[in-house]
């Protein structure tokens, strides 16, 4: 017994100690974190060279922040960023600090044209382990901004490249770990499509790739993702508008050591109809990796009189070669904000029909004479919401504050493989980038 109580008051002092209880007044302890002499010294050193400065944070991208940190230097130790913005003949300037053994001193300071900060990125694209600077600005209101790369490396701003941009990204399209910057701009010979070139770090210096076709206008993409082909290869994917009702995607990757649109091999081609004015764009669907790409396909109707057209998307991933490789089916009710996926071997025997807030769907015979009902779908949203979700056989498939989502199985689901779990597992919310024109 003594053991134990000895063993007890070891526990408990050991866990006062840690915690800091014996060290601290009961005023210490609510008392506010103070800020360490480091950033103490950091921030009047900010404070006397932004004297005459306005902060003039990037406008997007991820990096959107006044005060950014990033190792350009390659010793480890990250330097702080602070972007700002002058009356002077070149009004846009990056103030670079360092922490050394006197404190935090002014590394470099890199001097821009342009009227904004658009967006900024930290990559290595030489393969040293430093990171390189690469900053973007707007040009007055001008579609084009400026883009240029800086290496840091030697504790000075060296500019390894400056050129004109519509919009710019950063991607490892060869595998090699280091980043390439790609470049959208207004096409050399036909402005009403855009361009794409890469550039790559080789022989100490960047180099450029041959100018490759886009479908769309620089002025008319939308989004740009980057992902990985049928077959693991890096591709950049580049979503523009055309004749304001479809979009088209560009899928781009390296092709026998080559920059290529490798979507202009495929002959069907990879525009995707909108419906009402939205717009459906690549994604990871299945989570796999790969980023598919959606086409629509019209629905068989139950009623064909006086029903307007509903739509399935069919889900492909792309390989190198251009070729498609079917994944998935999905119905996508953008109005209501869900989506269910769907069994390839009966997807396109599938028919919807909406009654208030009930989707019946059905699938048609082989003759297409006759349509049997599978499953459906309700979006309830009174008071009673909860309750009626799951009656008369009903059950809940997803609830937010305000609709409960409640699915209900026909006598034939079991014969296509539908079950409780299954009609749970592929019913989805939309993502609000699902459904938006903007990048």
């Amino acid at each position: 017994m003594q053991r134990f109580k000895f063993i007890t008051l070891i526990l408990l002092l050991s866990a006062m100690l840690l915690s800091g209880c014996m060290l601290q007044t009961v005023e210490d302890m609510y008392c506010l974190p103070k800020r360490s002499e480091d950033h103490d010294h950091l921030q009047s050193t900010i404070d006397a060279v932004m004297a005459e400065l306005q902060y003039a944070a990037p406008l997007s991208g991820e990096n959107r922040q006044s005060l950014q940190m990033a190792d350009l230097n390659g010793d480890g130790t990250d330097e702080y960023l602070v972007f700002a913005k002058s009356d002077s003949d070149a009004p846009l300037r990056i103030l670079i600090f360092q922490n050394t053994a006197d404190g935090y001193t002014l590394m470099t300071t890199v001097n821009s044209q342009g009227t904004a900060f658009d967006r900024v990125e930290y990559v290595d694209i030489d393969g040293d382990g430093a990171q390189e600077l690469v900053v973007g600005c707007r040009v007055s209101d001008q579609i084009l901004g400026h883009v240029a790369v800086y290496s840091l490396a030697g504790g000075e701003a060296k500019q390894l490249l400056g050129a004109n941009y519509g919009q710019f990204l950063t991607c490892d399209l060869n595998n090699d770990r280091c980043s390439e910057l790609m470049i959208l701009s207004p096409g050399e010979t036909d402005a009403q499509r855009g361009a794409a070139l890469l550039y790559h770090w080789k022989n100490g210096r960047m180099e450029r790739s041959a100018e490759v076709e886009l479908s769309s206008a620089v002025e008319h993409i939308k989004r740009i993702m980057v992902g990985k082909l049928h077959g693991g290869t890096p591709a950049v994917y580049v979503a523009g508008s055309s004749d304001g009702n479809a979009i088209v995607t560009d899928v781009l990757s390296m092709k026998s050591g080559v920059f290529t649109n490798i979507s202009f091999s495929n002959e069907s081609g990879t525009s995707v109809r909108t419906l009402r004015n939205y717009y459906v764009y690549a994604d990871d669907v299945d989570d796999d990796g790969v980023l598919e790409l959606p086409s629509l396909i019209t629905m068989a109707s139950a009623h064909s009189q006086g029903r307007e057209d509903r739509y399935l998307i069919r889900w492909f991933a792309m390989d190198l070669e251009g070729a498609e490789v079917d994944k998935l089916y999905s119905f996508h009710n953008f109005a209501g904000g869900w989506y269910v996926c769907l069994d390839n071997e009966w997807a396109t025997q599938l028919s919807v029909e909406q009654t208030n807030d009930a989707y019946r769907f059905f699938v048609w015979d082989a003759d297409k004479q006759k349509n049997i009902p599978i499953f459906t779908i309700f979006a309830l949203t009174g008071q009673n919401r909860d309750a009626d979700a799951v009656e008369d056989g009903r059950f809940v498939l997803h609830r937010t504050d305000r609709v409960v989502y409640a699915g209900l199985l026909e006598e034939d689901a079991a014969e296509y493989g539908i079950t409780q779990i299954n009609l749970i597992n592929d019913f989805r919310l939309i993502q609000k980038d699902w459904n938006t024109g903007e990048t």
